[in-house]
């Protein structure tokens, strides 16, 4: 049998270089370039840290989402409600393509919610 071309951690086939994919069977691991066996015992020692990040809610974060704060850029358009000239927009599109944006407003004083197909 031929010595190894290549010297690499086990993550690595030691025959062709190539990325080992993940154990298949109970007790082997089969390179998938040149069909090398591997004994899973070999990577008992390999441990993985994954590390998950979350947004994080404060009171402050908080005070803004339900406060007085405006839900996204203003523009003086006249609420049907309470009659503010002040609202708030988002643009989605929701339709095809050819069509236009529907756009989401919101009321900076009532919250009053409308939409317009543009």
């Amino acid at each position: 049998m031929s010595e190894s071309l290549f010297k690499a951690a086990t993550a690595f086939c030691t025959k062709c270089g190539s990325i080992l994919p993940l154990l298949q069977e109970f007790g082997s691991v089969k390179c998938y370039s040149c069909s090398a066996d591997y004994n899973a015992d070999n990577f008992n020692n390999i441990k993985f840290n994954y590390t998950v990040h979350f947004n994080t809610v404060t009171s402050a974060t908080l005070e803004n989402i339900v406060g007085n704060e405006p839900d996204g850029p203003v523009v003086e358009r006249k609420c049907p409600k309470c009659g503010n000239d002040r609202m708030s927009y988002a643009t989605l599109q929701l339709r095809s393509a050819d069509e236009g944006q529907t756009v989401f407003y919101t009321c900076t004083k009532c919250k009053y919610k409308e939409t317009e197909n543009s």
